[in-house]
């Protein structure tokens, strides 16, 4: 049985909060672009923590998943000091594995950022890209 898919289970999000450090900060201090992805990157690993999925078990599992397609939209800057809360929710399954992220302001709930990644499987034996999921992921989300 699928899940509805206006409704997701709980498991197949996750959020973290972050702190933009003055290390991520330009001059004006506001967050270089190139950041983000590792904000999205921060949060992917949470939800694949509590998928019990991460990129150890996925390796284990014989599967080695690339991003090929990265997503940014930058509505608001991030400031330096700024509390965030990083979304991540997986939102396709089937032939490869999306995850869209949202980057809201801590304290206020404002949107400041959304987007998405793509991974697809391969297996590592042999490099060969596969054109639908493996059985292990769909485990993980439960959805088998």
């Amino acid at each position: 049985m699928k899940p509805n898919k206006s409704v997701r289970p709980e498991n197949w999000s996750a959020q973290v909060q972050l702190q933009i450090p003055f290390h991520d900060v330009d001059m004006m201090e506001v967050a270089w672009h190139g950041h983000y992805t590792k904000y999205f990157e921060i949060a992917r690993c949470a939800l694949l923590d509590q998928l019990d999925y991460n990129y150890s078990q996925m390796k284990d599992s014989g599967y080695a998943w690339p991003v090929i397609d990265l997503r940014v939209r930058y509505a608001k800057p991030l400031q330096f000091q700024q509390w965030i809360i990083v979304r991540a929710e997986v939102s396709e399954y089937e032939n490869r594995f999306k995850i869209n992220y949202t980057i809201t302001d801590r304290d206020t709930g404002v949107r400041l950022t959304k987007g998405y990644t793509v991974q697809v499987a391969v297996e590592i034996i042999n490099t060969e890209m596969l054109f639908a999921s493996p059985p292990i992921l769909l485990e993980k989300l439960g959805v088998k």
